[in-house]
């Protein structure tokens, strides 16, 4: 079964700000969990990102077991969205759309990230009791960052 999540976070910033912010690789980890050992593994990164790029990192989401995840920049429309597809790591599917418009002297941030898990029911009922949650954490704890950075 195929998955969604959708999240939403008006910042009070230009857009010029916002997506600088987000358009740049090196804020990944600024805005990822501390318990989640988020480390960039390509080197020479650029400052921001472009369609094509490849991005290879080691996540730790449950009790600390290092996992490789390497993810590729698809789709950007400057100002507008870009767009993160999994090539290779823990999901059948992971694509990652990242929106941002220009609302009310501010930017409204929207994410929708569409996944699927492997093994099937298997892992349908191991999303329903465990990924998901954590899921939502994630994007609970970058709310907060983003918020603390744009809304203070």
């Amino acid at each position: 079964m195929v998955h969604q999540l959708h999240k939403q976070q008006y910042l009070k910033a230009n857009i010029e700000s916002v997506w600088d912010f987000a358009s740049s690789p090196k804020n990944l980890k600024i805005i990822t969990p501390e318990y989640m050992n988020f480390k960039i593994l390509s080197p020479n990164l650029p400052e921001k990102m472009y369609p094509g790029m490849i991005i290879s990192y080691t996540v730790s989401p449950v009790l600390n077991i290092n996992m490789n995840w390497i993810t590729e920049i698809t789709q950007i429309s400057y100002k507008k969205y870009f767009v993160d597809e999994q090539k290779s790591g823990p999901y059948s599917l992971w694509h990652h759309q990242h929106i941002f418009e220009e609302k009310n002297n501010g930017v409204l941030m929207t994410d929708i990230v569409t996944y699927k898990i492997p093994f099937g029911p298997l892992g349908d009922l191991v999303n329903k009791i465990y990924i998901r949650n954590k899921l939502e954490s994630i994007f609970n704890y970058r709310y907060l960052v983003m918020e603390r950075i744009f809304n203070s």
